[in-house]
């Protein structure tokens, strides 16, 4: 059995994609997002192994959603793009269905799902993190990465630090490393570059950054000397 999600704005789209997809007795569909925070909450809780993605969205698009992720599902995208966008995609051996969704098409699709399930690297096509879906209360702010001054994790998760406010995010810090302009300085923290007020040196071989803000983020031994190196400190 193969567990799909659908994550697309349009609710038409939505509806006929499920109901070829129910047509086939191998697939269980787990749920639809109508965008991309919606579907970054189901995939991290249902862990899908694919996901039917709609590239054009509101606020965030397919391919931020991807850039997101870790691990990284199946993605079949979903898009109303032209013959240069599916060339495209094509050249990096992605999965697509064009809109309006063909029956002969999807069947293809699944065909190809069924023998490999094999993530596809998404480095080439997806966007750094531009912005981060950001949870207060009853409230989800997208966060603007220039605001942000740092991340870190405990065991309530994951938070970011953005104009006073602290924030849980679904994210993991090792995708915001990878795919934004935090770097690490401590195990358990990143850093926006921006950010830095300055950073004091402790005993031990120890430090300690101070933010713009006067918020202060520790500092390892271990990651001292790449953010020095980082700024020409010597």
């Amino acid at each position: 059995m193969i567990r799909v999600l659908i994550v697309d704005d349009e609710p038409y789209a939505r509806d006929e994609l499920a109901l070829l997809l129910g047509q086939d007795d191998d697939i269980v569909l787990l749920g639809q997002a109508a965008n991309a925070i919606e579907a970054l909450g189901l995939i991290n809780s249902l862990k899908p192994d694919v996901v039917f993605l709609d590239i054009q969205m509101p606020k965030l698009s397919g391919m931020e959603l991807v850039a997101m992720l870790d691990p990284l599902p199946r993605i079949v995208f979903v898009t109303a793009y032209d013959d240069y966008a599916i060339q495209a995609f094509e050249e990096q051996a992605f999965d697509y269905l064009l809109k309006p969704v063909e029956p002969a098409r999807l069947h293809k699709t699944l065909a190809r799902l069924k023998q490999d399930m094999t993530p596809q690297p998404m480095a080439t096509l997806a966007p750094a993190i531009h912005h981060i879906p950001g949870y207060l209360h009853n409230r989800v702010r997208l966060l603007p990465m220039a605001q942000v001054e740092y991340a870190f994790s405990d065991l309530g998760g994951v938070h970011v630090a953005c104009q006073g406010e602290l924030f849980h995010t679904q994210l993991t810090l090792k995708s915001l490393e990878e795919k934004s302009p935090l770097l690490r300085c401590h195990r358990q923290y990143l850093i926006h570059p921006a950010a830095i007020f300055e950073i004091a040196l402790l005993d031990n071989q120890l430090a300690e950054i101070v933010t713009q803000s006067g918020a202060r983020v520790p500092v390892s031994r271990r990651y001292l000397k790449e953010l020095k190196d980082q700024f020409g400190l010597s």
